[in-house]
């Protein structure tokens, strides 16, 4: 008897403790709960700690109240002068109305979350793009248009209780085809600057070169013509010296010149000359006087 009092008092404590587990709940500083009961929403909770609820009738379901990313897939995006932009961009957003999001969305994972907003986030992207040219984005006023994005998306956010924060466009480029296009395009350009510039320097070393030799053919002859002056001056000073001597004393001159001779054909070890003996060369040989009569 007593064995049994014991375990029905322990089933019952057992039973107390289950349903005293099932009526209590805790609120994390992050999060807001929403209370249902048999799919109805019963409460809303925001402040953090313990709370209470009706085991097993009611169940809740919690909202983060921090803000969260939405990341959109890039998409290709035609500007209003028709160009055509790969756009990657994400947005900062909270839930404001928790009632709101829960009726909206019923599904509170971030899978959900993305797949609800996503195609609004893209839709406010596009239009935004598409009313503004791409010098606007890239160089403009980028801050604006994100400003711009931002409120479009938020109008229409609100539907869902959730309140848009900030939008950032990470990258904006042109398709990969166009890149290619253009990238070709710029090296066609810097090759054909460089072909023109390569013709310049030679055209320049050419023109270079034909004034340096014409200077040099100019100083050459410039030279040539002064030594030619030189060299004339040279003996036609050298003849007035050699007429000034002459006619001071021929007898001398003649002797002088006769012994220049003597030392220019006569200087050799085998020298053999044909000659008469009593020619005129040999006469200062013959005649210490050369023949003259003194």
């Amino acid at each position: 008897m007593n064995r049994t009092l014991s375990i029905a008092g322990a089933v019952v404590v057992i039973l107390l403790a289950a349903v005293g587990y099932a009526s209590t709940y805790t609120v994390n500083m992050t999060q807001q709960a929403i209370v249902l009961q048999f799919g109805s929403v019963r409460g809303l909770v925001t402040d953090p700690g313990l709370h209470f609820k009706v085991p097993y009738l009611q169940n809740v379901v919690y909202i983060d109240k921090r803000l969260l990313n939405l990341e959109a897939p890039a998409e290709e995006v035609t500007s209003s002068d028709q160009k055509r932009l790969v756009v990657d961009a994400f947005a900062r957003f909270r839930i404001v109305d928790a009632l709101k999001f829960y009726q909206t969305v019923r599904d509170t994972s971030t899978r959900a979350i993305d797949l609800r907003l996503q195609p609004t986030f893209v839709s406010a992207l596009r239009n935004a793009l598409g009313d503004n040219t791409l010098e606007t984005l890239v160089r403009k006023d980028r801050a604006g248009l994100m400003v711009k994005i931002r409120d479009t998306f938020n109008a229409t956010a609100r539907d869902f209780g959730v309140e848009v924060v900030d939008v950032r466009i990470k990258r904006a480029d042109l398709p990969q085809a166009n890149s290619q296009a253009i990238f070709r395009r710029m090296q066609t350009e810097r090759e054909r600057e460089a072909a023109e510039i390569r013709a310049k320097g030679q055209e320049e070393a050419q023109r270079i070169r034909s004034k340096s030799d014409r200077d040099v053919t100019v100083i050459l002859a410039d030279a040539e013509r002064d030594g030619q002056i030189a060299r004339g001056e040279g003996d036609a000073l050298r003849a007035k010296i050699f007429a000034d001597a002459f006619s001071k004393d021929p007898e001398f001159f003649a002797f002088y010149r006769s012994m220049q001779a003597y030392k220019a054909s006569l200087g050799g070890d085998t020298t053999t000359m044909v000659v008469s003996p009593d020619s005129e060369f040999f006469r200062y040989l013959n005649d210490e006087n050369g023949g003259a009569k003194r």
